[in-house]
């Protein structure tokens, strides 16, 4: 199988792994929104925002650091037990000193110290959970990876729906029945968390079995030039946070204390819709990421990362002008309280903004491969300084488009800074003029549809028939060598 075919059905395992689940975790969203008030569905936004925070401090760079290790040390059974052994000692002391200090850490968040040790224990199993999936994708088995993840999707929704939509209709209130001593009213917020924490628990179940055949054997050295390539990356990680979700936390921060919960609700509410890019980037970046470590030493690699980038751009620009075509369907199917819709015209930049983020994940296979991930670091942090700067200064003016325009400007810079950077250090032969000419017409054609034509379905369908042509048109002859398995004919394809 080609190198690219490879990539191609890896990427469309994993992409079932995490698009798929989470489309059907899509369903929580209108759950939600039906069921919280804006200024609680805003609170929740908020606790996992936090979460998010913390899962990158927990994993510190690991997990990349695994990847690379991985690829080029001899003794792979070293790298997964040393790896595998820091993870589980810093979860522990995180654990331990957590849980010791939960009311004062409730008390400074200004979150209910329930929620807190809720918050606390599913970090705690996220974060074991890191090595043994890493060992899986590693190992090349996409398909137990993506059982896993799903199973993991599944029973957080099945719960969520059982606690706030069944349950409720299940007990009596009169303590008659068993359902009566599980419901609990007004314990919405607290059945979301604690729905999450049972499928954290189930997913850590799953993988015990992989834990037995990791070898418990600590290389000290090992581990220091593990660290050594992996700090780069926490603080890459910590800065790409920033970027991701600091936007709820400052709202919450800067808005005044009566709407400001209510501000992170719609805006959380309707970056959902911005959430089918995520998704795609994502996946793909799932699928990519151990192929650029596998293939860096094959000679035609720039070649092949130029064609990979070139791709993404392709299918990121038809999903972003997919999405703003039928963002009335979408809306409706999505966020079906009307109070929520308020936030809609952030969607355009905050898709945009994420299809960039893509782009810059896609160019940093610059830095990863060269072992110098220092410069991912400082384009994260260059990337959240912009963040943290523009919100500070637009938030107060105008809300939350301030922060969907911040969140462009970020991840658009990262995107050019990785660009000039890696051509500097790894010169790789994109076809930079094909690529910004598909994002051109696709930027400009949704804003046709979503500004000019006020989102008219078939004015919107059309221009997405005449964009899917013209793609269909270019690479019709590059689309059937990969798709038609041709390129194991091609000269100089590295095999």
């Amino acid at each position: 199988m080609g190198a690219l075919q490879k990539l191609f059905k890896h990427t469309f395992i994993y992409g079932l792994a995490t698009v798929l689940p989470r489309m059907l975790n899509f369903i929580l969203v209108p759950l939600y929104t039906d069921i919280l008030p804006k200024e609680e569905y805003g609170e929740v936004n908020i606790v996992y925002s936090w979460i998010a925070l913390f899962n990158v401090i927990l994993a510190y760079g690991m997990e990349t650091a695994f990847f690379r290790f991985f690829n080029t040390e001899q003794d792979k059974e070293k790298v997964v037990s040393t790896s595998f052994s820091s993870i589980v000692m810093t979860t522990l002391l995180f654990l331990l000193a957590a849980l010791s200090i939960r009311g004062s850490l409730a008390e400074w968040a200004g979150i209910d110290t329930e929620y807190i040790v809720y918050t606390i224990w599913i970090l705690a199993l996220d974060a074991l959970a890191i090595i043994p999936f890493a060992r899986l994708r590693a190992m090349q088995k996409p398909l137990v990876y993506a059982y896993i993840k799903m199973g993991n999707v599944a029973v957080n929704l099945g719960l969520n729906v059982f606690f706030l939509v069944l349950l409720p209709r299940l007990a009596s209130g009169e303590g008659k029945n068993t359902w009566d001593y599980l419901y609990v009213e007004d314990f919405q917020i607290a059945y979301i968390f604690i729905s999450n924490l049972v499928a954290s628990a189930l997913t850590f179940l799953v993988l015990v079995p992989g834990f037995r055949k990791i070898k418990w054997h600590f290389d000290k050295a090992l581990w220091k030039r593990m660290m050594q390539y992996a700090w780069p990356v926490l603080i890459a990680g910590l800065a790409y946070t920033v970027n991701e979700v600091f936007d709820r936390l400052l709202l919450d921060y800067l808005l005044p204390e009566d709407i400001a919960k209510g501000e992170v609700g719609v805006y959380s509410a309707c970056y959902k819709i911005a959430t089918f890019m995520t998704l795609y980037a994502t996946a793909f970046r799932l699928g990519v990421e151990p192929f650029f470590f596998s293939y860096a030493k094959n000679k035609n690699a720039p070649e092949t990362y130029a064609l990979i980038a070139q791709y993404f751009v392709i299918f990121g620009s038809c999903i972003l002008l997919g999405v703003m075509v039928y963002i009335d369907i979408l809306k409706v199917l999505l966020i079906r309280n009307e109070t929520y819709w308020e936030a809609l015209g952030i969607v355009p930049m905050v898709i945009l903004a994420n299809l960039c983020l893509g782009i810059y994940h896609n160019l940093s296979v610059w830095y990863k491969i060269t072992d110098k991930t220092r410069y991912g670091a400082y384009i994260s942090v260059i990337g959240a300084v912009i963040t943290l700067a523009l919100n500070y200064i637009l938030i107060p003016l105008i809300g939350y488009t301030g922060s969907a325009i911040t969140t462009l400007a970020a991840y658009g810079t990262m995107m050019v800074l990785s660009y000039v950077l890696g051509q500097r250090h790894y010169p790789v032969p994109y076809n930079v003029k094909k690529i910004s000419a598909y994002l051109s017409v696709s930027v400009f054609f949704s804003f046709l549809s979503f500004y000019v034509f006020d989102s008219n379905i078939i004015v919107g369908s059309g221009l997405l028939l005449v964009f899917l042509a013209l793609v269909f048109y270019l690479e019709r002859k590059e689309l059937k060598r990969i798709f038609l398995q041709k390129y194991r004919s091609r000269p100089g394809n590295g095999r």
